[in-house]
């Protein structure tokens, strides 16, 4: 079994790259089956029911999709191994540029879109500085001399990761991806994730809702970039 985690920020065309890599898998004679994770509501199932594939829907409500989907990691294998699938394509909500949900053998796909912007690559942290490959989007809306820039910010917070530049609507870089997910790792009896989670929960992550740092504990940074410890 492969496991896949697709990451990326909101609307950056994770779903519709997805798609059309799946096709190319597909025809190459794999068993993909996909595991969505979102946070409220999604329909994505149905655009990848079209595809005649297994596909299971995972909603984090009022908890991070990357949390979610990391502690879920056992029950998504197990259930695309009950659907005799070879490869499972785990696409998250990846909402917090802080946390990565990348175990140490999947295989980790970062998308980003090239709209955002030149220095959005040194925003994004271990989402995309952990990642295996960084998949481009929308570069067909930005110029070459901006696609360039891009590419080496991407490079210069991850300097060894492959990059695919790919279209959602046309389907550009989906066979070069598959091809890199076929020869992929295979996924052994325990993983690790490859980068350190937050460092702590802080009051606000157990539901206190008053504003102001008196009213909290747990680690707090200050503005001034100062870290502090308050409670037991």
């Amino acid at each position: 079994m492969k496991l896949v985690v697709l990451a990326g920020t909101p609307g950056s065309g994770k779903t519709s790259v997805l798609l059309h890599t799946i096709k190319s898998l597909v025809k190459n004679g794999k068993k993909p089956a996909v595991v969505k994770v979102d946070c409220l509501w999604t329909d994505d199932d149905q655009r990848f029911a079209k595809l005649d594939i297994p596909v299971h829907v995972g909603l984090a409500k009022d908890m991070c999709p990357d949390h979610f989907t990391i502690y879920n990691t056992e029950e998504m294998l197990g259930w695309a191994e009950d659907e005799d699938a070879d490869i499972v394509l785990n696409e998250t909500a990846g909402l917090c540029l802080r946390c990565a949900p990348y175990p140490d053998e999947c295989l980790a796909i970062c998308v980003i879109d090239v709209t955002t912007g030149p220095n959005t690559p040194l925003k994004v942290g271990p989402l995309l500085t952990t990642a295996d490959i960084v998949v481009t989007t929308k570069g067909d809306l930005v110029s070459q001399a901006e696609r360039e820039v891009f590419r080496e910010r991407v490079l210069d917070v991850n300097p060894g990761c492959s990059i695919v530049e790919a279209n959602g609507l046309t389907g550009k870089g989906a066979f070069e991806l598959a091809e890199m997910i076929s020869e992929g790792p295979e996924v052994h009896d325990k993983m690790i994730l490859r980068y350190n989670p937050p460092l702590a929960i802080c009051s606000l992550c157990t539901g206190e809702t008053r504003v102001a740092r008196k009213h909290h504990m747990g680690v707090l940074r200050q503005i001034d970039g100062f870290m502090e410890y308050k409670g037991e």
